[in-house]
């Protein structure tokens, strides 16, 4: 995978889908503050102050070389707004990546998720990431739209009460 592949912005039809900086920070405690987005992750929406110094944290990036943290905002084309994220964590060698997506309430139902949650796993692909993995609460039925979407199937694996979706790209073990 080219360095830096995965932190290039990228597009679907409808978003731009633009590498997370600190300066977004105050634009997404708003979309992100609802606290219906915490009934399946938990906790509390954090403060734009909070926000910011998590934002400096993940932009400087993993503390470990052999992990990537990838983060980016949504932005839909029609407007200035940012209503999301996504986000992988990559390791591995970069063959293994586990991912997550967000969509602030007044945007949800829109698609919007499964569009980016979708590019993002073809963006992973392409960089040669071969295996994806989300975790997802049993009652996220919506979230788990998102990774069935996305091309992930539901394992009978749980971490921390959470199902593990998965997408395997196997086709290199096959000897022909």
């Amino acid at each position: 995978m080219p360095r830096g592949f995965l932190a290039r912005p990228f597009a679907t039809a409808r978003l731009d889908v633009l590498p997370l900086r600190v300066g977004h920070a105050a634009r997404m405690a708003v979309v992100l503050g609802d606290p219906a987005l915490h009934t399946f992750i938990g906790g509390t929406p954090d403060t734009p102050e909070e926000l910011r110094a998590r934002y400096e944290r993940l932009v400087a990036g993993s503390p470990d070389p052999a992990v990537s943290w990838c983060n980016w905002v949504l932005r839909p084309r029609d407007t200035e707004r940012l209503v999301g994220t996504v986000q992988a964590t990559v390791t591995g060698g970069g063959e293994q990546a586990e991912i997550a997506w967000v969509v602030g309430t007044a945007w949800q139902g829109r698609g919007l998720a499964s569009e980016a949650a979708t590019a993002l796993v073809a963006r992973l692909r392409e960089g040669g990431v071969r295996t994806i993995v989300a975790h997802v609460h049993p009652g996220h039925h919506a979230s788990a739209a998102v990774a069935r979407s996305a091309g992930l199937s539901a394992t009978s694996r749980r971490q921390d009460g959470e199902v593990r979706w998965q997408l395997t790209d196997t086709a290199s073990d096959h000897v022909t």
